[in-house]
């Protein structure tokens, strides 16, 4: 797989692994990364095609500087230790784990000896998220929004304010531990006005990216979670304030009338790695 110094996840799309034509068409598609699924999206009874059909994907490759991640089923289930084994032999990019509530959970993915993601879709993992962020195995977490909603007895509806402590809980122990932070999906296709303010909301949170369920929802994940023409020149011009020689012994300047600290410096690089990755990734 394509290795980038800094990936961007703003668009993270799950494709179903028992679908042939989709897993074909991931390679041409403007995401991120590409999540191939053998749990949710996949019928029991065409599990196991789905696995072999999702290993000659990822052997056959062809995807570019997509990060190709597999979901596994669970520890629990009659075809987890399969799926695990197929991961260990083809590795992708990432292995991600279906109901992490705890940080234990975590062993199921870290045998694969690859970047472990983890769905964080139960109120227990929520309860338990800092013990969960600070597993060294540990790259990413995936909010499962429509799972932590049926167990929360909740609605994903009115700007998910029933998920607020949830979402923001996620983002505070992930960055607390380096961690990657990606928001769940947006379920209404056709609604691109819900998905933009979705889009937005999640940004705001903090978090990297989102997962897709539709090729049509790339777009404005990818323009979203980019950084801004503003933000961009923004964060140039305090890099380039702080490289001035007059500056190079303070730790706050005046920009603009405007006090900038080398923390703002420190963010201001990150925006513009993100865009030159982002740039990288286009052509």
């Amino acid at each position: 797989m394509t290795e980038l110094s800094f990936r961007p996840r703003r668009s993270c799309l799950y494709m179903p692994g028992a679908n042939e034509r989709a897993l074909e068409k991931a390679r041409s598609l403007p995401a991120d990364v590409l999540i191939l699924d053998l749990e949710d999206a996949v019928a029991p009874r065409e599990k196991p095609a789905a696995r072999d059909q999702v290993a000659e994907a990822v052997k056959e490759g062809g995807y570019g500087p997509r990060e190709v991640v597999i979901r596994v089923n669970g520890a629990d289930t009659e075809w987890g230790a399969d799926d695990i084994a197929m991961v260990k032999a083809v590795r992708p990019d990432g292995v991600l784990i279906p109901k992490v509530s705890q940080a234990a959970d975590i062993g199921f993915g870290a045998e694969t000896e690859l970047p472990v993601w983890a769905m964080i879709e139960t109120p227990l993992a929520i309860l338990n998220i800092a013990e969960i962020a600070a597993t060294p195995e540990l790259a990413a977490m995936v909010m499962g929004t429509n799972d932590l909603a049926k167990e929360m007895q909740a609605k994903l509806r009115q700007a998910r304010l029933g998920f607020v402590t949830a979402l923001s809980m996620t983002v505070m122990a992930g960055r607390s531990h380096g961690k990657i932070v990606i928001d769940g999906v947006f379920n209404t296709i056709s609604d691109n006005a819900g998905l933009a303010a979705e889009c937005e909301q999640g940004k705001a949170f903090g978090f990297d990216g989102k997962t897709l369920i539709h090729p049509d929802q790339i777009e404005a994940a990818n323009r979203i979670f980019a950084p801004s023409r503003n933000a961009l020149q923004d964060a140039e011009a305090i890099i380039a304030a702080f490289a001035d020689p007059e500056n190079a012994d303070k730790g706050v300047i005046d920009l603009d009338g405007v006090m900038v600290e080398r923390l703002h410096l420190a963010e201001a690089e990150k925006l513009v790695a993100m865009a030159e990755a982002i740039a990288a990734r286009a052509e």
